[in-house]
């Protein structure tokens, strides 16, 4: 069988680079920003030549500054994704368009479902999700959207580094203690996409995250225990006292029954995965 080859764009991010390391033993090309503009269509269509999957790690992740920046956003995460998606058309080649919970409002009670209508309610929500809805309108068939969330990991700025920052500078943290999601590990994450690919996937829509659900106070308490700190120093505060430009999702489970459905193992729970990123340091300040 002919090995594939891969292109990676957007792979100096968090997840681009542990994606690159899960994919170490393959012909991979990785290019970051400096390397490629994927809003650059031409660029796009020379880089992406002589590759049969295109992972997209690229994106425009600024939550807040989406809101006034919209069309910024819009032209990496919307626009850029549309380039990748004609490209991989001409190439006969498969998209992995990485995606977000931010694709839904956060009104659910229950995990969503990966076909749950999708109702953005953010800049960047509605800009992730036209992304979606480009990659796959202009690659059918061969276009693989990869919903995460809540994702931390080795490489640049996450939750768990925050909150150990901020350890190092106050007494007590103040975290939101009414919003649920499924903090997920990059290095899992990969995993789980190179499992999809390994597999033959390469279309449909998955969700990418670790299992269980929490919030964002009973994370960092996670957080500070694995430090050796006292997680009684994270005090809970709601969102409507920590009022940001950008609206989040209250609810942001994602459910994982493409797996269950096609035979895949279930993605391991957040806190396992969690003890797992602080036994590799992946706290660790840069």
């Amino acid at each position: 069988m002919t090995e594939l080859t891969f292109l990676i764009t957007g792979a100096n991010g968090m997840l681009g680079q542990d994606v690159h390391k899960a994919l170490a033993d393959r012909t991979v090309t990785a290019l970051g920003r400096a390397e490629l503009d994927i809003t650059d269509a031409d660029a796009v269509t020379a880089a992406t030549a002589n590759h049969d999957v295109i992972i997209n790690c690229a994106a425009y992740t600024r939550v807040d500054d989406a809101e006034t920046h919209e069309s910024d956003a819009y032209a990496i995460n919307a626009t850029g994704a549309a380039n990748l998606a004609r490209a991989a058309a001409q190439h006969s080649a498969t998209v992995v368009q990485v995606s977000t919970d931010y694709v839904f409002d956060g009104t659910a009670t229950s995990p969503y479902p990966e076909d749950a209508a999708l109702a953005p309610v953010s800049a960047y929500g509605r800009t992730k999700a036209e992304g979606e809805r480009l990659s796959t309108t202009l690659n059918p068939g061969r276009t693989l959207v990869l919903r995460t969330a809540w994702i931390y990991g080795a490489a640049g700025n996450s939750f768990p580094k925050t909150m150990l920052r901020l350890a190092r500078d106050r007494d007590t943290v103040s975290v939101v203690s009414d919003q649920f999601g499924q903090p997920s590990w990059t290095v899992d994450v990969a995993d789980q996409l190179v499992r999809l690919l390994d597999a033959g996937v390469t279309s449909g829509t998955w969700h990418a995250t670790n299992a269980g659900k929490t919030t964002w106070f009973e994370f960092a308490r996670a957080v500070f225990s694995l430090a050796g700190l006292d997680p009684d120093r994270v005090k809970p505060t709601s969102s409507a006292e920590f009022a940001r430009p950008a609206p989040r999702p209250s609810y942001s489970v994602l459910g994982h029954a493409q797996w269950q459905r096609h035979g895949f193992a279930k993605p391991r729970d957040w806190r396992a995965a969690l003890e797992a990123a602080a036994q590799a340091g992946v706290f660790q300040q840069p």
